[in-house]
């Protein structure tokens, strides 16, 4: 698999994730920013950490960690099949 396809991947993952109920494509900016910290994160709790970050930022509400974690964990897992690291 290769890095566009897996953007697409990660891309309806985050699309199906909505954490504030605004509807599948109301997080457009913060799915780039998400994908762009997956180009460079390989820690399960780094990427949670910047993924609260970027939609507590632009929605300014809080999201549990935990929430942030599993949405980091199928990210990453689409990650390390893109690139064979299984």
């Amino acid at each position: 698999m290769q890095t566009m396809d897996m953007n697409k991947r990660a891309i309806l993952v985050l699309e199906d994730w909505d954490p504030f109920n605004v509807g599948r494509k109301g997080y457009e900016l913060e799915i780039a920013d998400v994908i762009s910290e997956l180009q460079v994160l390989d820690h399960p709790t780094d990427l949670a950490k910047r993924i609260r970050e970027i939609y507590e930022h632009s929605y300014e509400l809080w999201i549990p960690i935990e929430k942030c974690m599993q949405i980091a964990y199928k990210l990453l897992a689409i990650k390390y099949e893109a690139k064979c690291i299984v």
